[in-house]
């Protein structure tokens, strides 16, 4: 394959345009598949080790990152992920283009961030047949378990995301949202910085 011919590969991706597989084959050497399952086994006590790893995995990591194992990844070097950062168990990542993820995001277990969906007649899947669109997770989004976020959604600062929800539209910042699909069922107030205190009833509670 060309170059110029890889460029209006990348081109058509980045429109959000539908691509196959082995129009797309020349990206393999970005997979971080070796490192991944690598991650996946090593020892808690190994922190340097594994930190080393998501150095090499991630396309940038920041300062104080916790990714407990297993996660899964289709090429790892299109996730961006900043500072302070905690992603719990079973976060599977489909990063045929970026996700960004702000600082202070927290990830429950079983998440899945898919940037990559496919046309809904079958004969635009041959090869494997997709479309994807970029992932951007704003500063201080706590995502609950067993999310599913879709190709193109943004979710903006501080929102929370109830347990269980598919994300297939944006999201505003300071809300919470949840259903299938995810919808806000309400802002996050001041409120809010009295729930679960001693005396205080608490409200809408989307836990993971």
């Amino acid at each position: 394959m060309t170059d110029t011919h890889e460029e209006e590969v990348l081109a058509r991706i980045a429109k959000g345009l539908v691509y196959t597989e082995s129009e797309a084959a020349f990206q393999a050497p970005r997979r971080r598949t070796e490192q991944i399952f690598e991650y996946n086994h090593t020892p808690p006590g190994e922190t340097e080790k594994r930190r080393s790893l998501l150095v090499a995995i991630f396309g940038s990591v920041g300062a104080r990152t916790v990714l407990l194992p297993p996660f899964h990844a289709g090429f790892g070097s299109n996730v961006h992920i900043g500072d302070d950062f905690f992603g719990n168990v079973n976060l599977t990542f489909v990063d045929d283009v970026d996700i960004r993820i702000g600082n202070d995001v927290m990830i429950a277990p079983s998440v899945t961030l898919t940037t990559t969906g496919h046309p809904v007649h079958p004969s635009r899947r041959a090869d494997f047949g997709r479309f994807s669109e970029p992932i951007v997770i704003e500063d201080k989004v706590w995502i609950g378990s067993n999310v599913v976020v879709l190709p193109g959604v943004r979710i903006g600062y501080g929102s929370v995301i109830g347990a269980g929800s598919v994300v297939s539209r944006s999201i505003p910042p300071m809300t919470v949202a949840l259903g299938t699909p995810c919808r806000v069922v309400r802002s996050i107030t001041d409120e809010d910085l009295t729930t679960r205190d001693a005396g205080h009833q608490g409200r809408l509670d989307p836990t993971a």
